[in-house]
């Protein structure tokens, strides 16, 4: 298991980056994976996605399928590429803390 240190707080993540525990989420964690992703700067947009994959993690224990993000947020998915360049799976969990989506997300 790596670590990963920002902003004195200190995450575990798994060998692609993403947090150990969903728990251990907080902002210094979204400011580091928005660095990392280039993203220069959060929007209401961004936030409005990073809510709903937690809302749906928190209730269902899985990332949402692609299709659902989508839907619920009403951007479409060339849309949610912009906010997040690595995608809805990588880049949009990665920073809502949520666990590496093993399926289509």
């Amino acid at each position: 298991m790596a670590t990963v240190e920002f902003k004195g707080k200190t995450f575990d993540v798994d060998e692609d980056g993403f947090l150990q525990k969903f728990e251990d989420w907080c902002e210094e964690w979204v400011e580091y994976v928005k660095d990392s992703e280039g993203i220069k700067e959060l929007s209401p947009e961004h936030r409005k996605v990073i809510e709903f994959l937690q809302d749906y993690y928190k209730k269902n224990g899985i990332a949402p399928m692609v299709r659902i993000l989508s839907k619920v947020t009403g951007f479409k998915l060339k849309h949610i590429y912009e906010l997040f360049p690595s995608g809805p799976g990588k880049g949009a969990c990665k920073m809502a803390g949520l666990p590496k989506p093993t399926g289509c997300v």
